[in-house]
C-alpha cells in the first residue's frame, strides 16, 4: 500500500517501516526544509520604492511607486524601445553546498506583440528568469557567460517544462495568470553544475514547473556565477498595440541551511599622517569595488583610528560621499581599490560614527547582529558605478588641529 498526496509529503508503504518526505519540502541539495533560512536580502516598498534598487529607464519608460499598493508600477509606452530595468545595487553571495533560494512577487501586463516582461535572478551576463514575451507562452530561461558573451539560448517553454505545466493538466490542476499577482521561485544549488528548480509559490504550496539538470549532461558551468541581483524588466522589442506596465511587489534572497561566517580580514591603511584636521570632515581613506569587479561580495567590518595630537575627534564612516583629488590604487587586492589620497569630502550618508581621544585609539566594530551586516555591503549602479565607502575625521572643536593614521577592515565574500 502507498499514499502519496499533491504536494507530496509524506509516502509510506505497508512492506516496510519506511516515511520519506520529498518534493519541494527538501531543499535544492536534498535537506528537509525547516524554518531557518539567513535572509541574504529582503524588499518592499511600503512607504516608497526601495532604494536598494536601481532604476533605468529608456523612450518613455517610467517607474512610479504605488502607495496604496506597496508596488512599483514599472510602466513604457508603445514606442520600439521603451523600457524599465529595476536590479539591486548588490548581489548576493553563493556558499558551494548551500541551497540558494529566491522570492519574487510581481504582475505582469497582459501579453502582445513586442512586449517582453522579466523576473528573476540574473544581470546582463547570467542568472536564471521567467520571460514572457509577445503573445508566446511564458519560459524559463538560463542567461550564461561561458563562453565569453551572454546568451539566452538554453529555455524551455511553458508547454515543454518538465514538472507542473501550470495549464490545468498537471498535478496541481491549477493554470496559471501571469497577470494576477504571483510568487516566482527560484533555487539553486549551483556548484557550476547543480540543478536548479523554477516555479510558483501558488496556495502555500511551492510548485515546481521545470527543473534544469546540468551535472553529467554539461560540459563547462551552466553560467559564470550564482553571485548575482534580484532584476525585473519590462521593455518593448518593437511598437506595441498599447502602454504597457508590470508591477514589482516584494523579493527575499536566503541561504538556505545558515550562512557561515568564515572569511579573512582585509585592511587598507594609511600610513602617511594627515596633518591639520580641523571641524571640518577629511577623508582618511576611501575603498571601492574595482571596476572589472563589480560583482564582488564586499563588506566592510571594522575602522581604527589613532590621533597623534591631543584632540577630541569625530570619526565617521561614510557611503559615496563626493571626493576631491581621489586616486585608486589597483591591484593591491583582488577586487577593491582604495584611495588615501583625498583631500575633501562632502555629502554622502553617515553609516558610522564613534568619538576618540589622543590617549586612546578609536576602534569600532560595525554592528552585525547576525553574522556579517550584508546591508553594508558595496553595490554597484546598473551604469556600472561603484558605491564608495570613506573613513573620515574631524575635531570637535577648533581650538587645536589634530593629526592622525587610520584604517579601514573589510571582508571579500565573493
Amino acid at each position: 500500500m502507498s499514499i502519496t498526496s499533491y504536494p507530496q509529503k509524506v509516502s509510506f508503504s505497508s512492506t516496510g517501516n519506511t516515511v520519506s518526505i520529498g518534493g519541494t519540502n527538501l531543499d535544492a541539495f536534498g535537506r528537509l526544509r525547516v524554518s531557518q533560512p539567513y535572509t541574504l536580502f529582503d524588499s518592499q516598498n511600503r512607504y516608497a520604492a526601495d532604494p536598494q534598487f536601481d532604476t533605468s529607464t529608456a523612450t518613455g519608460g517610467a517607474a512610479t511607486h504605488l502607495s496604496n499598493e506597496s508596488s512599483v508600477s514599472m510602466a513604457v509606452t508603445t514606442t520600439s524601445g521603451s523600457e524599465v530595468v529595476r536590479q539591486t545595487f548588490r548581489v548576493f553571495p553563493y556558499q558551494p553546498g548551500k541551497s540558494l533560494l529566491l522570492l519574487a512577487t510581481f504582475k505582469m501586463d497582459t501579453a502582445k506583440a513586442n512586449l517582453r516582461q522579466r523576473v528573476g535572478y540574473f544581470n546582463t551576463g547570467n542568472g536564471v528568469f521567467l520571460e514572457k514575451s509577445g503573445t508566446t507562452v511564458p519560459r524559463f530561461v538560463v542567461r550564461t557567460s561561458t563562453s565569453g558573451s551572454p546568451v539566452d539560448t538554453r529555455y524551455v517553454d511553458q508547454t515543454s517544462w518538465n514538472g507542473d505545466k501550470l495549464d490545468g493538466t498537471g498535478t496541481s490542476g491549477i493554470t496559471i495568470d501571469l497577470t494576477t499577482t504571483q510568487i516566482l521561485f527560484l533555487d539553486f544549488e549551483w556548484l557550476g553544475v547543480g540543478s536548479v528548480r523554477c516555479g510558483f509559490v501558488i496556495n502555500g504550496q511551492f510548485i515546481v514547473c521545470h527543473t534544469f539538470h546540468n551535472a553529467n549532461i554539461q560540459t563547462a558551468v551552466y553560467m559564470t556565477t550564482a553571485i548575482l541581483p534580484v532584476r525585473y524588466e519590462i521593455t518593448n522589442t518593437g511598437t506595441t498595440a498599447s502602454s504597457s506596465a508590470m508591477k514589482q511587489i516584494c523579493s527575499s534572497v536566503m541561504s538556505e541551511g545558515g550562512y557561515d561566517n568564515v572569511s579573512a580580514e582585509q585592511v587598507v591603511r594609511r600610513t602617511a599622517i594627515l596633518s591639520t584636521i580641523s571641524t571640518t570632515l577629511l577623508p582618511l581613506l576611501s575603498i571601492r569595488l574595482n571596476a572589472s569587479k563589480l560583482g564582488a561580495v564586499i563588506l566592510p567590518n571594522r575602522v581604527a583610528v589613532l590621533p597623534t595630537t591631543n584632540q577630541n575627534y569625530e570619526v565617521v564612516l561614510v557611503k559615496n560621499a563626493t571626493l576631491t583629488g581621489a586616486s585608486y590604487v589597483t591591484g593591491s587586492f583582488n577586487n577593491v581599490d582604495y584611495d588615501v589620497t583625498a583631500t575633501a569630502m562632502t555629502g554622502g550618508t553617515i553609516v558610522q560614527v564613534d568619538y576618540v581621544t589622543s590617549s586612546a585609539q578609536g576602534k569600532a566594530v560595525l554592528t552585525a547582529p547576525t553574522g556579517y551586516n550584508f546591508d553594508l555591503q558595496l553595490g554597484a549602479s546598473l551604469a556600472g558605478v561603484s558605491d564608495v565607502y570613506t573613513l573620515g575625521i574631524r575635531t570637535v572643536s577648533g581650538a587645536t588641529t589634530g593629526d592622525a593614521f587610520g584604517a579601514l577592515s573589510f571582508y571579500d565574500l565573493t
